[in-house]
């Protein structure tokens, strides 16, 4: 599975907490100051560049766009390294600032998701991921809360484990958090899902 990383413009608190092992590094418009930061030299940069606007190294492939376009920055960079067969996709400051930044980003899991990409959205407090139907297992982390929703309009869950509050051949419903702030208790969640999307949160407490 070849891996990408994706600088994209929100927030990042804390650098170390980046994983730079990566066949593929993009730079989604103003998420090369993180690369810059870390003295990374991405493999690509995208955007329309409204929110970076220094100077562009010469050596990188740039893809620039318009404003006016359909697709956010993130949407331009996840679509390169879908096309350069990255399967495996780690996105960084994808959350903090603006919330329809952060929407976008959400939904960007799911872009992913419909073109058999692994994808997860990571920071210092959360990693975001999501998952249709089949077992997927996530392993405990100390002190982090495990939440599930439910991304379509229903997500049937036929069952999940080694959480504190279980379920069994259950529904969860789009409008309703039921699976908000769930732990878990042993050294994995197993989480099969028989129909829908569902997107699985977990956050340190």
């Amino acid at each position: 599975m070849k891996t990408c990383i994706i600088f994209a413009g929100g927030e990042i608190s804390d650098i170390s907490i980046i994983d730079t092992k990566a066949d593929l590094v993009i730079c989604a418009d103003r998420g090369y100051i993180y690369a810059e930061k870390m003295g990374i030299v991405p493999d690509i940069i995208t955007g329309d560049f409204d929110s970076y606007t220094g100077e562009l190294p010469e050596c990188i492939e740039i893809y620039r766009s318009i404003p006016e376009k359909d697709d956010t920055d993130t949407m331009l960079a996840l679509k390169i390294a879908i096309e350069r067969n990255c399967t495996n996709i780690r996105l960084y400051g994808a959350l903090g600032g603006r919330f329809d930044h952060m929407f976008a980003n959400i939904q960007t899991l799911i872009y992913a998701h419909e073109h058999g990409c692994k994808m997860k959205i990571c920071d210092c407090d959360n990693i975001i991921t999501v998952q249709g139907i089949g077992t997927e297992s996530y392993k405990k982390y100390d002190g982090w809360y495990f939440s599930v929703f439910s991304l379509t309009e229903k997500l049937h869950i036929e069952s999940m484990t080694g959480v504190k509050y279980p379920l069994e051949n259950y529904t969860l419903i789009q409008g309703f958090p039921l699976g908000v702030s769930n732990e878990i208790i042993l050294d994995k969640a197993v989480v099969s899902v028989k129909k829908g999307i569902a997107l699985i949160v977990r956050s340190r407490r």
